[in-house]
């Protein structure tokens, strides 16, 4: 069984790599600003460590997404969106205290972190060489005619439109954005409210569930089942009817406003590009999904 040769490395366009500067950038920005926030902050409690790791874990986000743009994935676009939209609503809850005015440099900081976001929505959505670098899909063995090669595999399901991804990604954030006050209002039984633990222990494991039940519905999502959207609507409304009064009552209107608006703001980019992506036709009996069509060659 033979081997197919290994293809030369194509240079990426001068806009791709504008844009891996940026995101390097970003999640260096992401974490200086959570330093600064730390270091300024009058009570440095329980919260806002939990708080300040979950923002600065971000960082990790930008990497990972330069991997994906490094190899022209089609996901990088809406993984990028979220991303950036998350990281401005997890950054700018942390730089107004509970008292007084901001500090000046976690301000500072602040604004060239969303200048920095900003650009890269604007790179990842306006630049159309950024558009046709990111156009591939995952690698894979394939064995053809006695020859093993490492190449792109094209997707059994239908060609799935950005928006629908966009939704996908924005639905995948639920989870961390509820156990992240979860694990704040753990923080009111050190302080003495035991009576609260059988509540607390529920919504953490309430986000855990919702992962998977978001892992399912958009499997299907993804493969054009009229359900899944309905599916993951209802997920939406219900992770909000259940985070948003859980973070009124444990954590208060800080919390309500720190943590219910990053989930509130993911929830509603989620909805949105539901409701932008084409609505499939219904099936018919014993009809199968048509697989995506061959993807282009790369040029040599």
């Amino acid at each position: 069984m033979r081997t197919a040769a290994v293809t030369p490395p194509v240079r990426r366009p001068s806009a791709v790599r504008v844009l891996t500067t940026l995101l390097a950038s970003t999640a260096a920005a992401t974490v200086a600003v959570e330093l600064l926030n730390w270091w300024y902050a009058p009570e440095q409690e329980f919260g806002l460590a939990v708080r300040t790791g979950w923002a600065m874990l971000r960082s990790l986000g930008f990497l990972v997404l330069i991997g994906q743009v490094n190899r022209g994935r089609a996901g990088a676009r809406p993984f990028g969106l979220i991303l950036a939209v998350t990281t401005v609503f997890a950054v700018g809850r942390l730089v107004v205290p509970r008292q007084g005015v901001p500090p000046l440099p976690g301000l500072v900081g602040f604004a060239v972190l969303t200048a920095l976001c900003l650009a890269v929505v604007v790179l990842l959505y306006r630049s159309e060489a950024v558009a046709g670098h990111l156009v591939r899909h995952r690698k894979g063995l394939v064995v053809e005619g006695g020859t093993i090669t490492w190449r792109e595999v094209a997707p059994k399901r239908p060609q799935v439109t950005a928006w629908l991804l966009t939704s996908r990604v924005a639905a995948f954030t639920y989870s961390p954005l509820m156990l992240v006050p979860a694990l704040v209002a753990g923080g009111a039984v050190l302080d003495g409210r035991l009576a609260v633990v059988p509540v607390v222990l529920a919504w953490f494991a309430a986000g855990i569930v919702v992962s998977y039940l978001v892992l399912f519905c958009t499997a299907f999502l993804l493969r054009g089942r009229r359900w899944a959207r309905r599916l993951l609507v209802t997920i939406t409304l219900g992770v909000l009817a259940v985070n948003l009064p859980l973070c009124w009552w444990l954590l208060g209107l800080d919390g309500l406003i720190r943590d219910g608006a990053p989930l509130l703001a993911a929830a509603t980019l989620a909805l949105y590009a539901l409701h932008r992506a084409p609505t499939p036709p219904p099936s018919r009996p014993g009809e199968t999904a048509r697989p995506a069509p061959a993807l282009p060659p790369r040029p040599r």
